[in-house]
């Protein structure tokens, strides 16, 4: 996969470099900027790396008119992709460590995993999330993926902050049962924190980050109760998507716009 936009190129991790400029700006994202823990060892080179990323595939997106000062910084864009078939021959899925991932053991077609998804500060607001979504739905149409699932964070780790929109997906974006993970009991956090006459459902969602938002417009729905990330700094949902549920005009706009459109359309 490589798809160049304006002056963007969107691809695949191809080398170590490529994986490591990627951590490099997880890093950058989850660790400086919003203040996630780090191994000394993952200090020392600033990168945001774990076990996961070696069977994990990466989607980076590189400003090709940028000249950064260390190579590694040429990534402003990122999502890592795990499929099931893959994590069923390795570690099985990151989102397990916090969810009971089990309803979706026998799910018919091919799971994939989304996680660690970051944007560079100077890029957001822009194309980048659009490219990436662009490129995530290509990767789908490949390996003819049936079901999205993974984590989506909140900035902070104390859910009373942000009572009102987990409430909204507790009560209003609950996966069906068949189809529904659950935060282990052992760090069960529930999200029905506010009754349904005290939520607002335009305030939730604008109270919500970007990529949550992305999530709900696509169809996504979420697993029951949260993990608070002390480690990441984060309260954590998990969410699932079958891709038969995502609305046609986002299929056609990431699936089958060809690059010389986007380019006018983007910039």
């Amino acid at each position: 996969m490589r798809i160049k936009v304006g002056r963007f190129l969107l691809r695949l991790a191809e080398s170590e470099e490529d994986l490591r400029s990627a951590q490099r700006l997880r890093y950058a994202v989850f660790v400086e900027e919003l203040g996630a823990e780090a191994s000394p060892e993952n200090r020392a080179a600033r990168l945001e790396a774990d076990s996961f990323d070696p069977f994990c595939e990466h989607l980076i997106l590189i400003d090709e008119e940028a000249v950064p000062d260390d190579p590694l910084d040429k990534v402003v864009g990122v999502y890592r992709l795990l499929r099931g078939s893959v994590a069923r021959r390795g570690p099985g899925f990151y989102s397990a460590n916090e969810f009971d991932l089990s309803p979706l053991d026998s799910y018919p077609r091919e799971v994939l995993e989304m996680g660690r998804s970051c944007v560079a500060k100077p890029y957001r607001g822009g194309s980048a999330m659009q490219l990436l979504w662009m490129g995530l739905a290509q990767y789908i149409d490949m390996h003819d993926i049936g079901l999205l699932a993974g984590c989506a964070s909140f900035h902070g780790s104390d859910p009373r902050a942000i009572a009102e929109p987990l409430s909204y997906l507790q009560q209003r974006k609950l996966a069906p049962p068949e189809l529904r993970p659950r935060s282990w009991a052992r760090h069960y956090v529930s999200m029905d924190i506010l009754p349904p006459d005290q939520v607002d459902p335009v305030a939730a969602v604008k109270a919500m980050p970007t990529l949550i938002k992305g999530y709900l417009r696509a169809g996504g729905l979420v697993g029951d109760g949260a993990y608070v990330d002390h480690a990441f700094n984060t309260v954590d949902v998990c969410f699932v998507v079958e891709t038969s549920q995502i609305a046609n005009r986002y299929r056609n706009f990431y699936s089958r716009q060809t690059p010389e459109h986007l380019d006018r359309l983007l910039g």
